[in-house]
C-alpha cells in the first residue's frame, strides 16, 4: 500500500508541477507533510538541502529522498517513477506531434515565437540567481557592504574562460571552487 501512495503522491507532483523544481516545493510539501506526514517539517528543511546539493532535478531528487526515507530502495524507485511518468509521456506525446506536423506553418510560427520567450525566462533566472551572489541584500544597492566584489571577479573571470577560451563549463566550475577554497584558507 505503501508503494502506492509513494507512487500517486509523485506522479501528482510530477503531473503539476509546472515552472521547474522550486515550483515544485509546495506540492512536494502539501503531499509529503500535510497529507501524508512523512516527513516533519525539519525533515522538508532538509530534504530540500539535499535535493540543491545533488545533481539533478529537484523533484525526482526529492522523489528519491522521500521514497527512501519511507521504503527503502524500492519506495525510492517508486517515487522516483511516478515523478518522471508524466513528463515522459508528455513529452513522448510532443515529440510524436512533432514529427508528425512539424512541417506545418502553424507549428514553426508558434516554435519562432517560444525562442524568444525561452531566453527571457533563462535570462531571468539567472538574474535571479546573480543579484544575491553579487548583492548581499538580494537587491542592487551599493551601500556599504551590501556589494560583494569576489563573486563578481569569478563571474567575470568565469565568462571569459567560457567564452574567449573555450574551457569546459566543469573545469571553469571546478577553477572556482578552488579559487574560493584558497582564498578561504589564506585569508581566514
Amino acid at each position: 500500500m505503501i508503494y502506492l501512495q509513494l507512487f500517486l503522491a509523485f506522479l501528482q507532483i510530477g503531473a503539476f508541477s509546472f515552472g521547474g523544481g522550486y515550483a515544485a516545493m509546495p506540492l512536494i510539501q502539501a503531499q509529503v507533510i500535510d497529507r501524508y506526514g512523512w516527513l516533519t517539517v525539519a525533515d522538508f528543511t532538509d530534504l530540500i538541502t539535499i535535493s540543491q546539493m545533488t545533481p539533478g532535478p529537484i523533484a525526482i531528487n526529492s522523489a528519491t529522498f522521500v521514497g527512501n526515507q519511507i521504503a527503502g530502495i524500492p519506495g525510492a524507485l517508486v517515487a522516483t517513477l511516478g515523478c518522471i511518468l508524466p513528463s515522459c509521456l508528455f513529452v513522448t506525446a510532443l515529440a510524436w506531434i512533432y514529427v508528425k506536423y512539424r512541417n506545418l506553418t502553424v507549428l514553426q510560427g508558434t516554435l519562432e515565437a517560444l525562442r524568444p520567450a525561452v531566453v527571457a525566462m533563462i535570462a531571468t533566472a539567472g538574474i535571479t540567481i546573480l543579484l544575491p551572489a553579487f548583492f548581499a541584500s538580494g537587491a542592487i544597492s551599493f551601500a556599504a557592504g551590501n556589494f560583494q566584489l569576489r563573486p563578481v571577479l569569478y563571474f567575470i573571470g568565469a565568462l571569459v574562460l567560457l567564452r574567449k577560451w573555450k574551457l569546459d563549463p566543469v573545469l571553469v566550475m571546478v577553477l572556482c571552487g578552488v579559487c574560493e577554497v584558497g582564498y578561504q584558507f589564506i585569508f581566514r
